[in-house]
């Protein structure tokens, strides 16, 4: 157990650090790294989304510290199109992978964990991820011990040898605030509902529109989750017995996901609560175990899907706006497990009036999910079945539950691009 400064001034120029994110990101360590920024050169920082400010990326600091994002959040936006930091492209299964590769394998790990129990183990809290691969990997391990990180189970539980330099430090996790349904969001959730049978095993996306489908399952009955992330809307469920994972081929009876973001009160939830288990995510987002839950349904979202069925997740445009994600491991997952559907949720237009259903996505567009492995999507108009369909079919399914008015010149669009339409 040292100081933060003691254990930033550790640090050496050149090395690569992986920052834990998400509820469990280290502000502390992050704050200390920007002070003694300028004492370093060409240091990488790896991290998928982190909450909060990012004082590290300023331009002081240009040539000392260089961001490589795995997924990006509103914080990291404009830092990536103004070139002060970069998006690295990949699904979340593989990120284990990717640090565990001589090129990218991390130096020294910033971590924000639980108090030690009683035996001696410290707990990563509500994101797990790829840590522990980066914590494997890594020379130098430096971690808050905060009192406000919960007690996870699953993975998340590590012996303090693993750890290198211990910082006492208190900071309340990063979280979510409750927000209103509006009832475009509400009537999406209740058409992905109706797609949900009893014993179905989920995944969950983040955002208002997983929280609308969970509200719409407070009758269904033995329900399992099994995904990249949970929410509220987990919690809620659980305790009301509707999520029981009885009937769940891996895990059962268990709450898996790869970390949690919500609520102090969602996080409370999760403290030694012994049906929670997080799981490294290229457990979580291994299609070859997601596949086998019978009934497997993952819901996700989209910026823009073409009338083909290519469904664009990350970018506007060429601008990128989030991140690959786990979106195609589980729909992969999904569609391959028996009697498993994939979903992919959204509103039929932008807050401005455009249409997000779309006759060509526009230049730039970065496809996250290819129009071969899309099965159901849903608007607040209704369901469109895609699987099977040719592209003329594609076309006018999805034009059915675009916004009214959109539709005729969607029509005229596709009267544009396929003769017979």
């Amino acid at each position: 157990m040292i100081s933060r400064e003691a254990a930033l001034a550790k640090l050496q120029s050149h090395q690569r650090i992986y920052v834990q994110g998400m509820a469990s990101t280290p502000h502390g360590l992050l704050e200390e790294l920007a002070q003694r920024g300028r004492e370093l050169e060409a240091v990488e920082l790896f991290h998928l989304h982190v909450e909060g400010d990012t004082p590290w990326i300023t331009t002081d600091l240009s040539g000392h510290i260089y961001d490589r994002s795995l997924f990006i959040g509103k914080n990291m936006r404009d830092h990536v199109r103004e070139g002060r930091a970069s998006y690295v492209p990949l699904f979340l299964s593989e990120i284990p992978w990717f640090l565990s590769q001589p090129a990218f394998r991390p130096d020294v790990v910033f971590l924000n964990v639980s108090p030690p129990d009683a035996h001696g183990y410290v707990s990563l809290g509500p994101t797990l991820e790829a840590t522990r691969t980066a914590i494997a990997n890594a020379q130098v391990v430096i971690a808050q011990i905060n009192k406000h990180v919960p007690r996870v189970l699953g993975d998340a539980l590590i012996p303090m040898d693993h750890i290198t330099y211990g910082v006492a430090w208190e900071e309340p996790l990063s979280a979510k605030e409750a927000t209103e349904i509006d009832p475009v969001t509400e009537k999406i959730g209740y058409y992905v509902a109706s797609l949900i049978e009893n014993r179905s095993t989920l995944q969950l996306g983040i955002g208002n529109i997983p929280d609308a489908v969970l509200r719409q399952l407070v009758n269904h009955q033995d329900l399992g989750i099994h995904s990249e992330m949970i929410s509220d809307g987990v919690q809620t469920l659980a305790e009301k017995g509707v999520i029981t994972g009885r009937y769940k081929t891996t895990d059962p009876g268990k709450i898996v996901a790869t970390f949690a973001f919500g609520t102090p009160e969602l996080y409370r939830f999760l403290d030694d609560h012994p049906l929670i288990s997080l799981r490294d995510v290229d457990y979580t987002n291994d299609t070859a175990v997601i596949r086998q839950n019978s009934r497997m349904v993952s819901i996700n979202s989209a910026i823009e899907i073409d009338l083909t069925g290519q469904v664009v997740a990350e970018s506007i445009g060429s601008q990128v706006i989030s991140g690959v994600g786990g979106q195609m491991d589980f729909v992969r997952g999904a569609s391959l497990s028996p009697e498993g559907k994939s979903i992919i949720a959204l509103p039929s237009q932008t807050r401005s009036g455009q249409s997000r259903i779309v006759a060509t996505l526009k230049p730039g567009a970065g496809v996250t999910t290819t129009r071969n492995h899309v099965q159901y999507v849903v608007t607040e108009y209704g369901i469109a079945d895609l699987h099977g369909k040719s592209l003329e079919e594609r076309a006018r399914n999805l034009i059915a539950i675009a916004h009214p008015a959109n539709r005729e010149a969607l029509i005229q669009a596709a009267k544009t691009m396929w003769k017979g339409f």
